[in-house]
């Protein structure tokens, strides 16, 4: 039951129309703001890169090979090891040259990694210093 009491010559119209302006702003402050920091974002210290190269390992007559098969079992060059106490021995003879030789460690992608650790601790225990391990290079 609504009362009606005449037309309201007071009041403005109802708008239907949304105010976009304060819209409009926001945008333009954020614009502004990215234009600002994009530069400062991008710019840094300049420095060079190095470039991926792959080069191949020259194999040198005093570089020791230490090759571990799938099953575990350590090579010294082709000779098969027994233990690695004797490991140890016959690494401490190539630790006493100068300059020490390069240890190149071949382990065989089925190893496990304890054998392959075991002969690099062996390296380690003989005193060798410089260790590497041969992979293959990935295939294009």
């Amino acid at each position: 039951m609504a009362m009606n009491l005449g037309p309201n010559e007071g009041e403005d119209e109802l708008l239907n129309t949304i105010n976009t302006t304060p819209l409009v702003d926001v945008m333009l402050v954020l614009l502004i703001i990215f234009l600002i920091t994009i530069p400062v974002v991008t710019t840094s210290v300049k420095v060079t890169l190095p470039q991926e190269t792959q080069q191949p390992q020259e194999t040198k007559p005093d570089n020791v090979i230490l090759s571990i098969n799938a099953q575990g079992q350590a090579f010294l060059y082709d000779a098969p090891i027994r233990s690695n106490a004797d490991l140890i021995k016959q690494l401490q003879g190539f630790a006493e040259k100068k300059p020490q030789p390069e240890v190149k460690i071949r382990g065989d992608a089925n190893a496990n990694f304890e054998d392959v650790g075991r002969v690099l601790y062996a390296a380690q225990m003989a005193g060798l210093t410089k260790v590497r391990f041969v992979t293959q290079p990935q295939e294009k």
